[in-house]
């Protein structure tokens, strides 16, 4: 997102509240300071910023002898806050002094009209303030200031919340109506009552704690055919209550994904439908090395339609293609030896947009078609361009409201409910609808941002369950910004290891702490690569494609990039494609054969 974009949209959205800077006002005899150490002379006392983004230091500073200094990141905005306890139906003001280039002050949970004012640029101390009134049953509201994502560190000093100071805040009522939804074969949903004065919650499983904003999460990570027990607290500045009922929930056998695989897999693409310049391949052709052969490709008879055709290759295009009837016979013969054969939705000009139920129906049904003629082991969903895209306001990758991302979420769920546990699911994103989630997602809090970041997110989540691989295409791509907050660039081992680490580790969504996208099992991770330097921009020679699993698998030959863990039970590689490699002597493949795991 480009700087003057940013500022004129926030510069537009701070006008529109009108008002925001405080006039002065006559002091009440009950008003009073109510800020906790807002002069930062106690450290950080009283305060808590996000990922260890905040420091007291001793210079510079506007008043006494200490300030804040916090430093935002690629992920992270530096925001730092304090609890407030105040009085329902009155008037406050907030006040503070920073220097810094993009530095916000500002006060949520309100209860009527949350309010903030800016900088986009203090090269000295400058007085921020703002006034707000508080709603009929507010009882605390949270001060706060962070910087912006990727930009210098802010200083801030002497901020202040000033006004009628109200009831001390209460440990909150133990939480009730704790229940379990319908578990899948690692997760369980879980739903439980609000209880006032909360301002989060967390639920207990094992030794797990996990803390929770709202009053509904989905554990996952659990083992399939296996009984959990689970209780919830809840918790604000004053503490955190006593544990809730337990409520017991037993997962699903559900054939754990990905079982029917070899613990080390190979998947390539094979131009079925076309020649793409690498010459036609036929399926009997393909070596033994392919362990998911991935049939390119499905495409709809118009982006919006749903209505899937597959046709193997023209004789014109490509005059050795087999008869449906060879093809077919050589689809047995593979799976005879233990192959997988999938029918692959998309490319990059299958544009598919389920913005309708239709549409959503005819995938469904044309879907099936496809399979059931062929006979085929499943799906890979294949989605690029502008199939997905997240509409303006849909900001939970959690809870998605987008037509043609809930609409596909249903439509594959039905299909897996149709061909039952032996059915395989993957699927190929670029890195801009997974990993660039971690700094962007959808059209962002204020618009402007390019509304397909991180798009394929809400359909991972959800189907994380009924998902055998996810390889996400490791080329075509632009920098992105790995968990280190360094960008790496494609090509080489490092970029590998850190776009595979994010799926392995889990991040929160945009650099919100509050909505973490869970990590996916290793073996339902495969490294997207192109077999050659004719397949695609990023192609990665042999030794760094080893140093990769070395890497996630070993833990050696890693580089600078420190991963979060080690994962021996990493599924393996997918390549672009089968074709290509074949051109390229069949060194991809080779090489994956040649490897000890």
């Amino acid at each position: 997102m480009k700087r003057t974009r940013l500022t004129a949209a926030l510069t537009a959205a701070v006008l529109a509240l009108g008002g925001l800077v405080a006039t002065a006002t006559t002091a009440q005899a009950a008003d009073q300071e109510l800020t906790v150490n807002g002069g930062f002379e106690a450290g950080l006392t009283g305060w808590s910023c996000s990922a260890g983004s905040g420091a007291a230091v001793t210079t510079p500073v506007h008043g006494g002898t200490s300030a804040l200094k916090a430093t935002p990141s690629g992920g992270d905005n530096a925001k730092c806050t304090q609890t407030v306890t105040v009085k329902p139906n009155s008037a406050y003001t907030v006040s503070g002094w920073v220097q810094g280039g993009y530095v916000y002050l500002g006060v949520s949970g309100t209860g009527t009209t949350d309010a903030y004012n800016w900088t986009p640029s203090a090269s000295s101390w400058q007085k921020l303030s703002t006034t707000f009134r508080t709603g009929a049953s507010t009882t605390s509201v949270t001060l706060y200031t962070h910087g912006w994502y990727g930009t210098a560190a802010y200083y801030a000093d002497d901020l202040s919340l000033f006004g009628p100071g109200g009831a001390p805040i209460e440990i909150p009522a133990t939480p009730t109506g704790l229940t379990a939804g319908s578990p899948g074969s690692t997760s369980v949903p879980l739903n439980w009552s609000a209880v006032p004065g909360a301002t989060g919650y967390k639920v207990y499983q094992g030794t797990r704690v996990i803390p929770v904003t709202g009053t509904s999460t989905v554990v996952t990570g659990l083992t399939a055919s296996t009984s959990y027990s689970f209780q919830v607290s809840a918790t604000n500045s004053a503490g955190e209550s006593a544990k809730s009922a337990a409520v017991t929930a037993e997962t699903t056998s559900g054939g754990t994904p990905g079982t029917a695989l070899p613990p080390h897999a190979l998947v390539g693409y094979l131009h079925s439908s076309f020649a793409n310049g690498s010459g036609y391949t036929r399926m009997a052709d393909v070596p033994d090395s392919w362990d998911v052969i991935n049939l390119a490709f499905g495409e709809p008879t118009s982006v919006t339609s749903g209505d899937i055709r597959f046709s193997l290759c023209p004789v014109t295009e490509c005059p050795n293609v087999e008869s449906v009837a060879e093809f077919k016979a050589a689809i047995q013969a593979k799976q005879a030896a233990g192959k997988k054969v999938l029918i692959s939705i998309g490319g990059q000009n299958g544009q598919v947009q389920l913005s309708s139920t239709g549409a959503r129906d005819a995938f469904v049904t044309s879907v099936s078609k496809i399979i059931d003629e062929y006979g085929l082991d499943g799906l890979d969903i294949d989605f690029e361009g502008h199939s997905l895209s997240l509409n303006t306001g849909d900001t939970d990758f959690r809870s998605p409201t987008t037509p043609v991302v809930t609409n596909l979420i249903q439509a594959v769920k039905t299909l897996k409910a149709k061909y039952g546990t032996k059915f395989i699911l993957t699927m190929a994103p670029e890195t801009f609808f997974v990993q660039l989630g971690y700094q962007f997602y959808g059209s962002g809090p204020w618009g402007g941002q390019d509304p397909r970041a991180g798009s394929y997110l809400p359909v991972i989540h959800a189907l994380r369950d009924d998902l055998t691989l996810l390889h996400v295409q490791h080329y075509n791509s632009g920098p992105i910004m790995g968990l280190d907050n360094q960008y790496h660039t494609m090509g080489n081992a490092d970029f590998h290891i850190a776009m595979a680490d994010m799926m392995l580790t889990g991040f929160p969504v945009a650099g919100n702490q509050s909505r973490i996208f869970p990590p996916l099992r290793a073996d339902q991770i495969a490294i997207g690569m192109p077999a050659s330097t004719q397949a695609g921009n990023g192609h990665t020679a042999p030794a760094d494609v080893n140093k990769t699993l070395d890497c996630l698998t070993k833990k050696t030959n890693c580089g600078s990039y420190q991963t979060h863990g080690t994962w021996p039970a990493l599924r393996g590689l997918m390549t672009w494609s089968i074709n290509w490699d074949r051109y390229n002597q069949w060194q991809f493949s080779r090489n994956f054969d040649a490897y000890t795991w």
